[in-house]
């Protein structure tokens, strides 16, 4: 694996395994502190599905799905052009995932806190892991848009 993308992963790790560590500190599962009114919120939520609590209770099934992305995303990233936003993307991608798996396999549930409700809809509870996830899948999509997921290989029949 590509040493940036190494340690953008390792950075993002820390830091949503940390930020989870702190939050189950200082909350109560269910505690809610309003921080921005009618805007945004700590929230601390167990989440034993995926997004939007998809697939509750099928931890075993989850934790599969996601050893099974990470393979594919490892033997994808190597088709992509090595620049700084893939490195970024692939990094957070990875991280993200990986601080998802690690509450999954430990905890048997994910640990969810950050609460945002815009134009009166609440946005399911979500922690910076699944930020990471977000950013780095859309850095990956502009990647594709600007044709930056082929790497030109030079054949050796020429």
């Amino acid at each position: 694996m590509n040493r940036k993308i190494f340690i953008i992963a390792i950075l993002s790790l820390l830091m949503d395994q940390i930020s989870k560590l702190l939050i189950g500190i200082f909350f109560h599962v269910g505690e809610q502190i309003t921080i921005i009114k009618r805007f945004f919120a700590i929230y601390y939520i167990k989440n034993d599905g995926a997004a939007w609590s998809l697939l509750a209770n099928k931890s075993e099934f989850l934790i599969i799905i996601t050893l099974l992305a990470i393979f594919i995303i490892y033997r994808y990233m190597y088709n992509f052009k090595h620049n700084k936003r893939n490195n970024i993307a692939f990094g957070l991608i990875l991280g993200g995932i990986f601080g998802n798996l690690i509450d999954r396999i430990c905890l048997g549930y994910v640990r969810d806190f950050l609460s945002f409700k815009i134009f009166g809809y609440s946005y399911p509870v979500f922690n910076f892991a699944d930020t990471f996830i977000v950013i780095g899948v859309f850095l990956l999509i502009l990647a594709i848009l600007k044709g930056e997921d082929k790497i030109e290989r030079i054949s050796s029949n020429n």
